[in-house]
C-alpha cells in the first residue's frame, strides 16, 4: 500500500562497470523509483528533455542517484517523498515517515461514507525502523504535525487532489470518468498475430453492447482453436472452434461460464464468424444475449446472466488466434490452442455510447468531494 512500505520498499540491483568498479557495495540513502531517470541521464550526460517532437515535456520529478553510487557516503539526494494511492496516504522527510491507510486493497468497493478526516496517522523512525513496526505518534506529536502538513503541500504541488478513494471503478474508464487511450474509437481491426494487448489498450466491451466479426478459412479437418480471447480463468471471453464448431464464452470471475456453441461443424473454405452481445443495460454488470451468425445466419445464442462490470485482469491480455496465459475456457487446452485455419482479421465494434445516462462519471464527484 501506499501508505506503509510493505511492497513499495524494494532493492535496486545496478551494474555499471565503467562508472562504479566496486563489487558487492550497498548503498542505504532513501531513493525512489522516480529516480531512476534522472540517475540515468546524469550518468550517460544526457540533459532532461524539454521539448519531444514539438511537444513540450513536464519536469522530471526525480532526482539523480549519481553522488551516491560514487561516493558510499554521500548525503541523501532525496530529502522527501509523497505517497498516495487510492486514498491511502505517506510523507518520507529527513529520515521520518508519517502514513495513514485509508482502506485496504482487497477492498475492491470500499464504504462509500468513509472519510478522509477521520484517518488516523502513524509515524516512524525509518533510521532505527525500517519495517514499521512502532507507531510514534503518540510520542512525538511534535514530528507529526509537520509532517502532516508537509503532505498538504506536496499533494497540492503534485496535483494529487481531490483524493480519490475508489479502487474497482478505477480500471474501467467509462466508468472511473476519465478519457481511454483508444480516444473514443467504436471500431478495432486486428490481424492473425497480434497478441499481448492489455485491457487499456483494446477496445473497453464491459456495460455495453459490441460485436465481434472474424474473417476466416476453415481447413478440410474440423477446424479446432481460439479467434480471440481476452481475459483468463478467472475473467474473460473467447471467441474459437470446437470440433469444427464456432463457439463463444463468457467466464465470470471464474464463478460462472456461460458458453454458446453452434450445433453442427462448418464446411472448409471462407467464413464469416460473428458474435453480437445485446447488453441488457440498466447499470454495470447486467447481463446480456450472445448470438453466433455464420455468413449472417444465426446459429446459436444464449443467455450470460452477469458480465463482469470494471476489470477483466491486472496480468491477462487480449490474444488474436491464441489464448495466452490461462484459458477462459475448457474447451481448448491450456497449450497449443491456436486456430488451425487462416485467421484474415478479427474486428471489435462498439455500440455508441455505453450503458450509462447522459453525465454519468461512475460517481466520481459524490465518492471524492464527500470524502475529502
Amino acid at each position: 500500500m501506499a501508505s506503509h512500505l510493505g511492497g513499495t520498499r524494494d532493492g535496486m540491483i545496478l551494474h555499471w562497470p565503467l562508472g562504479v568498479p566496486e563489487r558487492g557495495g550497498l548503498r542505504h540513502q532513501f531513493s525512489h523509483v522516480i529516480d531512476v531517470l534522472p540517475t540515468i541521464l546524469d550518468c550517460a550526460g544526457i540533459p532532461e528533455p524539454f521539448s519531444v517532437d514539438g511537444v513540450p515535456q513536464q519536469p522530471i520529478e526525480g532526482a539523480s542517484m549519481y553522488r551516491t553510487l560514487t561516493d558510499p557516503e554521500a548525503p541523501e539526494h532525496r530529502r522527501t517523498q509523497y505517497f498516495e494511492m487510492c486514498g491511502n496516504r505517506g510523507i518520507y522527510h529527513d529520515g521520518w515517515m508519517a502514513v495513514t491507510r485509508h482502506g485496504v486493497p482487497w477492498e475492491m468497493v470500499p464504504d462509500k461514507d468513509k472519510r478522509f478526516a477521520d484517518d488516523v496517522w502513524e509515524l516512524y523512525d525509518l533510521t532505527t525502523d525500517w519495517s514499521q513496526a512502532h507507531d510514534l505518534a503518540a510520542e512525538h506529536p511534535e514530528r507529526l504535525r509537520p509532517l502532516q502538513d508537509l503532505f498538504l503541500i506536496e499533494a497540492a504541488k503534485y496535483q494529487v487532489f481531490p483524493l480519490d478513494d475508489r479502487v474497482t471503478e478505477r480500471e474501467n474508464p467509462a466508468v472511473a470518468g476519465r478519457i481511454d487511450l483508444l480516444g473514443g474509437r467504436t471500431s478495432v481491426t486486428y490481424r492473425a498475430g497480434m497478441r499481448r494487448f492489455t485491457e487499456e489498450t483494446t477496445p473497453n466491451i464491459k456495460n455495453r453492447s459490441h460485436s465481434v466479426t472474424a474473417d476466416v478459412e476453415l481447413p478440410d479437418a474440423p477446424a479446432e482453436g481460439v479467434i480471440i480471447a481476452q481475459g483468463g480463468r478467472f475473467g474473460g471471453w473467447s471467441l474459437y472452434f470446437t470440433e469444427g464448431r464456432p463457439a463463444y464464452a463468457y467466464n465470470y470471475f471464474g464463478m460462472n461460464l456461460y458458453t454458446v456453441r453452434a450445433t453442427e461443424p462448418l464446411p472448409p473454405g471462407r467464413h464469416e464468424i460473428r458474435l453480437d452481445f445485446a447488453y441488457d443495460g440498466g447499470g454495470l454488470g447486467k447481463g446480456g444475449t450472445a448470438v453466433l451468425l455464420v455468413d449472417g445466419e444465426k446459429h446459436a445464442s444464449g443467455r450470460v446472466a452477469r458480465t463482469i462490470p470494471y476489470y477483466f485482469s491486472f496480468d491477462e491480455t487480449l490474444d488474436v488466434g491464441v489464448d495466452l496465459s490461462t484459458p477462459v475456457t475448457d474447451d481448448y487446452p491450456v497449450l497449443d490452442n491456436e486456430f488451425t485455419g487462416t485467421l484474415h482479421t478479427v474486428r471489435i465494434d462498439l455500440e455508441d455510447g455505453s450503458a450509462q445516462p447522459a453525465g454519468f462519471d461512475g460517481g466520481l464527484h459524490r465518492r471524492v468531494m464527500g470524502a475529502q
